[in-house]
């Protein structure tokens, strides 16, 4: 496992935080570890990354919605999540390939500096995010169809 990872893995057992598992990619230059785990919006559990590896960024990544984007919605779906990337920092939003809309943060840590309360802060960012627009974002999405 990279020195970051361990450091955050060293800070999850410290708080007895137990909500991740771990997964270390195999055959991975940048000796990626997957730490999977849950937002809760709405009463919808969104699948959640911590990626650490050995490039000097760490990335949260939040499955909004699986399936958002449509044939019917696509125009709405790209003109929300540019919106809604411009209007906050720390987030990007954007649909992969399969049509799911994502919520990354990428955060700059040195290795050295990896302080797991700097991740956990911005899962408090997230998680306000999502409880104050996550019905709006929905309803973007369900209209668009």
């Amino acid at each position: 496992m990279n020195s970051k990872a361990e450091k955050f893995k060293a800070y999850l057992d410290e708080k007895e935080i137990k909500v991740f598992e771990i997964e270390e990619l195999q055959d991975d230059a940048q000796h990626t570890a997957v730490f999977r785990s849950y937002i809760t919006a709405e009463g919808q559990q969104l699948p959640t990354l911590v990626i650490i590896d050995d490039s000097i960024f760490t990335l949260v990544r939040v499955r909004v919605s699986p399936k958002a984007m449509t044939e019917q919605n696509q125009l709405a779906i790209l003109k929300m999540t540019n919106e809604e990337t411009a209007s906050y920092k720390p987030f990007k939003l954007y649909v992969n390939r399969d049509g799911d809309l994502m919520l990354d943060v990428c955060m700059e840590i040195d290795g050295d500096e990896l302080k797991g309360d700097d991740i956990y802060t911005i899962f408090q960012v997230i998680i306000n995010y999502l409880n104050d627009n996550y019905r709006r974002i929905m309803k973007n999405i369900w209209q668009g169809a």
